[in-house]
């Protein structure tokens, strides 16, 4: 009847900790259980039934045994008096079978030196140790044996070159991604060679027949000189190209690019800058300069004043 209750208990101590456990988890049981239809449920509450009857007749089958041992050692002496399999696996892989201490036995097993009194005996390694070591000479044989004898597995250092691709993949990704978000209030000045020939090669199919091959203007302003009708950062051209001006007969360009292409066509833009194109149009607009220089400009002005 003790093991009985001590099974009841466990039992229910592990049925009381899977919502704890459940907690911690992704939860994605939850979500799988609620998109199933009401034939899936049904099925799964049934076979949830099934289960426990099945669990609850092991628990029935282990008390009978455990009972019906009982009975027999009480009505045999002789077989009460025999040691369970537990205890016979018990002394033969866990503890072992280890010599009284005290007396003759003990001073069998002392070694030859001492330290301030504590001796120290030879007394053999636990099973259960000794077993373990075992398993890893084994474990160890076979590790070496499957990813460097045999070369079926990957090494740590394929593991991790494997990372690495995989990795790769998903920045590239996310670069793609972050291409699609740019805009005019956060596009910056591409000057790597590849967006700079890409750049090229979008001006050269939709920007040469109104600005020129070289940049000098024809229809559509100069992108040479430092003068600009709209603005020459690279934010004040990438909001041109993007939505157009429609009363010159700029189009917008934002149906036709992807931003990542519109912010490569602008940078290449802002490279024509102080270019020498061989028939340059009138400058038009109003002279630009970054903002650097025009602090630049400023703090040599006030040093000058200073210096009157």
């Amino acid at each position: 009847m003790k093991k009985f209750k001590f099974l009841l208990i466990m039992m229910l101590g592990l049925a009381s900790a899977l919502p704890a456990s459940a907690q911690t988890s992704e939860m994605n049981w939850v979500s799988n259980l609620q998109s199933l239809d009401s034939s899936q449920a049904t099925l799964l509450v049934i076979m949830g039934v099934v289960l426990f009857v099945i669990v609850l007749l092991l628990v029935l089958m282990i008390y009978l045994m455990s009972f019906m041992v009982a009975v027999f050692k009480k009505e045999n002496p002789a077989l009460a008096a025999q040691p369970t399999w537990w205890d016979e696996f018990k002394l033969k892989y866990i503890v072992g079978k280890m010599k009284p201490v005290g007396g003759k036995e003990e001073k069998e097993l002392m070694l030859d030196h001492s330290y301030d009194g504590i001796v120290e005996l030879d007394n053999h390694m636990p099973p259960w140790l000794a077993n373990v070591f075992y398993i890893t000479i084994a474990f160890a044989v076979v590790y070496f044996t499957y990813y460097s004898v045999l070369g079926l597995g990957k090494t740590q250092l394929e593991e991790y070159a494997e990372e690495q691709r995989v990795a790769a993949i998903k920045i590239e990704a996310y670069k793609a991604t972050l291409a699609n978000l740019i805009d005019e209030t956060n596009v910056e000045f591409d000057e790597s060679a590849a967006a700079l020939a890409a750049g090229k090669s979008i001006y050269s199919a939709n920007c040469a027949a109104c600005h020129a091959a070289d940049g000098g203007g024809g229809v559509g302003p100069n992108f040479t000189d430092e003068y600009w009708i709209h603005g020459g950062s690279i934010n004040d051209i990438f909001r041109i190209v993007k939505y157009g001006v429609p009363a010159k007969g700029m189009i917008p360009w934002q149906d036709q690019l992807s931003p990542e292409e519109m912010q490569q066509v602008s940078s290449y833009i802002k490279t024509l800058v102080g270019t020498t194109p061989a028939n340059p149009k009138a400058p038009e607009g109003e002279l630009y300069r970054p903002a650097a220089e025009e602090e630049a400009e400023v703090v040599s002005d006030e040093a000058i004043a200073e210096a009157i």
